[in-house]
């Protein structure tokens, strides 16, 4: 499996070996070995799995978790293919306000790590594409919040030729300043607590 570092501090894209033959494939878009050589140890306890299913133009984001507790995550595409979309949104980091993007699909099977903190948004490529959530967290609608994804000052990637369908929540979502100003942005050094003991409750249980 291949890592690549992306351009959002602690955000990692992993890229796994595809298998193949007349009958299909195989593949495992999550391998222990990658991710603790990559992280400095294993996945976090996975609380919950998520699957959404979307039609192509379909916009998700800028979703979070208010912090703590904060939730990290693990995201591939299953089926079809999506612009998956990191921005950084945690105040004193140093990549705040900046943003990375993958092309997730059901070829390459490419995966992205986002650890606590960070703010998470795809946008549909294809009709049916499903995306696959590993979660660090259990969800809780009351502290999922979420940041503008048409910010003009984040500038995020939306392709040409995509007429965004968004969640009536999504629409309202405020834009960065605005949710500066209400004092809801995750903090950087808070967020590096939790992944940090979230990496070592979760390495202890391996050495069970």
């Amino acid at each position: 499996m291949q890592v690549r570092k992306l351009a959002v501090e602690g955000a990692l894209e992993f890229t796994p070996k595809v298998f193949p033959d007349d009958r299909g494939l195989f593949v495992s878009p999550y391998q222990e070995a990658a991710f603790v050589e990559a992280t400095g140890g294993p996945l976090f306890g996975v609380s919950q799995t998520n699957h959404s299913k979307s039609q192509r133009d379909v916009v998700r984001g800028v979703h979070f978790t208010l912090t703590p507790p904060g939730v990290a995550k693990y995201v591939y595409c299953a089926q079809g293919k999506a612009l998956d979309i990191v921005v950084d949104i945690r105040l004193g980091s140093p990549t705040f306000g900046k943003w990375d993007a993958v092309v997730l699909d059901q070829e390459a099977f490419r995966a992205v790590y986002l650890p606590v903190g960070l703010g998470h948004a795809f946008v549909a490529l294809e009709d049916d594409t499903v995306m696959s959530y590993l979660l660090s967290e259990s969800y809780v609608a009351e502290i999922e919040l979420a940041v503008s994804v048409l910010d003009p000052v984040l500038g995020l990637p939306i392709p040409e030729g995509i007429e965004p369908i968004m969640s009536e929540r999504d629409l309202a979502a405020p834009t960065m300043a605005q949710a500066r100003e209400k004092g809801i942005l995750p903090d950087y050094d808070t967020c590096r607590k939790i992944e940090a003991r979230d990496l070592a409750v979760a390495g202890a249980k391996g050495d069970r």
